[in-house]
């Protein structure tokens, strides 16, 4: 994989390429190994992250091939649990960890995550809750809902009680975009 990513000009910033190609390198192995998902995993993937040098790997183009990643690492466990468990016991399994998510669409609009700490910014509690009425729509109502879609979300800052903290938002996308691609074909 080394090398396969395109750079972006010499005056930009870019990921590492050496700590870039290291990651993908391992992480063949690790897929191709068969590696246990306690040595390496979908979660290890999407926390992956770069030190930006100039002349480096375009993020985009790296972050996206990170995306596929994760799909992969997911669909491999998918199937090997399928072979050893049976389907009925994966979709079990991803409705036990979809069941995790329902508490905090219950919770009152503004109330359901963390407000930022004085002077501190965070997503706009307004925006947030309303991607998480359509993933309520998703759960309920069975209305489309991709994993692109989530990770292409941008919520506007705001600050105090009209924000929500950006790593405990962060946290419960990451969960959403598991679940959505563990059910994926």
């Amino acid at each position: 994989m080394k090398g396969k990513f395109p750079r972006v000009k010499f005056l930009k910033k870019g990921y590492d390429t050496a700590a870039v190609d290291e990651f993908f390198e391992f992480a063949e192995q690790a897929y191709t190994g068969g590696l246990p998902a306690s040595e390496f995993s979908a979660e290890q993937v999407r926390r992956a992250m770069f030190p930006l040098v100039r002349g480096g790997y375009d993020p985009y183009t790296v972050d996206a091939a990170l995306d596929r990643m994760e799909g992969g690492f997911i669909q491999r466990d998918r199937a090997n649990h399928v072979a050893v468990n049976g389907e009925a016991a994966w979709l079990a399994h991803v409705a036990d960890r979809a069941t995790t998510l329902y508490p905090r669409l219950s919770r009152p609009e503004g109330e359901r995550f963390a407000h930022p700490e004085k002077d501190q910014p965070g997503y706009s509690a307004e925006a947030v809750d309303a991607f998480l009425a359509r993933l309520a729509d998703f759960f309920d109502q069975n209305e489309p809902l991709t994993v692109r879609e989530i990770r292409s979300l941008t919520f506007p800052p705001a600050k105090e009680q009209k924000a929500y903290v950006e790593g405990a938002v962060d946290a419960y996308l990451a969960r959403v975009i598991e679940i959505l691609l563990s059910v994926e074909s």
